[in-house]
């Protein structure tokens, strides 16, 4: 098959051809600080890029407009485009990348979005800035990611940012190990979930969602399908405070509209969709959990087909 100039290909799920050098420079960092927090550190610099060249491309059809002002926030708003601050752009991260004060600059940079964006308040991650965290390999990791096109108009139409994220997550999850799973199920399992299910329309509901991968498989299904973004209503919620941060990440860059509740929160004790009457509902459970809080729910409202066992959380997910 024919590549792209930029050596990408443009069928679903095949390779881009600059995850592997993006997943080196990462692992790098893993002499510093656990898996578990490292992915942070690269998905919340993918997560920057792509708002950043979302807003370059808005900002530059503007300039080039007699009557328009590039830095008119309502401008990006209308075209439903995260706000970027000067302070934020990638171009400005770029410059100062080599600099020693480059994890400053970054956790200033994630502050600022999400104080002019309030759908990413409380999300991004904001420890660039740590000294545990080597800067120079920082400043490595935004020169790579510098060199891929994520969030302008091509790209968007690609899902190149999508695949590069589900790429990571897939990654980290491996490296992780068993704890990978908590936040990650593979993207085959998950489509063959969606598929099952086949959620054309309606409200899909995921009581443990992880990432997210239920919720953007579902939306691949319906456009496969001919419908749209919007045929179908998200609805979740995850216990884990950091997985939550990359759902509602993992969902911003799609463009999808969830409602994940104001906050992480375990499904079992408090559940943020009392009221929520689903078409669908899809998950993959933590498995095998034996200290779940049982004792503290016999008579709880939920238990249609009977009342689950304390020692084990399997038949508290099925029985509800």
């Amino acid at each position: 098959m024919a590549r792209t100039k930029n050596n990408q290909k443009n069928n679903n799920g095949a390779k881009l051809g600059f995850e592997e050098t993006l997943w080196q420079a990462a692992d790098k960092q893993r002499g510093h600080m656990d898996a578990a927090e490292y992915k942070h550190v690269v998905l919340g610099l993918i997560f920057l890029k792509y708002i950043s060249d979302a807003f370059g491309e808005v900002y530059n059809i503007l300039a080039n407009q007699p009557y328009a002002d590039p830095e008119d926030r309502d401008e990006y708003v209308a075209d439903n485009i995260f706000w970027v601050p000067k302070e934020a752009r990638w171009s400005y991260l770029q410059a100062n990348a080599k600099q020693p004060n480059i994890g400053t600059l970054l956790d200033e940079a994630m502050d600022a979005i999400e104080k002019e964006n309030l759908s990413l308040k409380g999300v991004l991650p904001k420890d660039y800035g740590k000294p545990a965290l080597d800067k120079r390999l920082l400043g490595e990791i935004i020169d790579l990611i510098s060199k891929i096109g994520l969030g302008d108009e091509e790209n968007r139409s690609k899902d190149i940012l999508g695949r590069v994220y589900e790429y990571f997550l897939g990654q980290f999850a491996t490296a992780e190990g068993k704890k990978g799973g908590q936040f990650y199920t593979p993207r085959c399992v998950v489509q063959v979930l969606v598929e099952m299910l086949e959620p054309y329309k309606g409200r899909v509901y995921d009581p443990c969602c992880g990432s997210g991968g239920m919720f953007v498989q579902s939306e691949k299904f319906v456009l496969a399908h001919g419908g749209r973004l919007g045929d179908i209503s998200i609805y979740g919620q995850e216990s884990n405070p950091t997985t939550w941060k990359l759902c509602k990440m993992n969902l911003a860059i799609r463009g999808i509209d969830g409602n994940l509740g104001g906050q992480n929160a375990d499904s079992f004790h408090n559940d943020l969709h009392k009221d929520l009457k689903a078409d669908f509902i899809i998950a993959n459970p933590p498995f095998n959990m034996s200290d779940w809080g049982g004792e503290r729910l016999r008579e709880d409202s939920r238990w249609d087909y009977g009342t689950p066992p304390v020692g084990n959380a399997n038949y508290a997910w099925s029985c509800t």
